[in-house]
């Protein structure tokens, strides 16, 4: 699936594997959040934390009509207070997109997979 804009010049298409890459590169940025989560976690029955390169891996983008829902599966850092992070992982997400690919989503849902302590 992808998202087609038009402006005066033509059309620019941009897949949901460009938005999710953007939404993990900004939500790793956020205090509170040590690593993107597995999605299939129940499926694989482990949480794998992904590196740096692979925060797309932790995104769902899902294009229903007009409308654009993006889940995230994280890891919480311990001690952080979870309901915080999620909160401004959710801001800096839409801010982000809404910057730099001039798109508005509808729904950031964030799923936490586990918390881990960090050293």
């Amino acid at each position: 699936m992808s998202i087609e804009m038009k402006n005066d010049y033509g059309t620019i298409d941009i897949t949901n594997d460009v938005i999710a890459q953007v939404v993990g590169e900004a939500a790793i940025e956020c205090y509170g959040i040590v690593g993107m989560a597995s999605r299939h976690q129940i499926r694989d029955g482990l949480t794998d934390i992904l590196g740096k390169e692979n925060y797309a891996k932790g995104v769902i983008v899902r294009n229903i009509g007009d409308e654009t829902h993006i889940d995230m599966y994280v890891i919480i850092g311990y001690g952080t207070k979870i309901s915080e992070v999620a909160y401004q992982v959710q801001s800096k997400v839409i801010y982000t997109l809404k910057k730099t690919l001039s798109l508005t989503v509808d729904s950031v849902n964030i799923f936490v997979q586990g918390v881990r302590v960090t050293t």
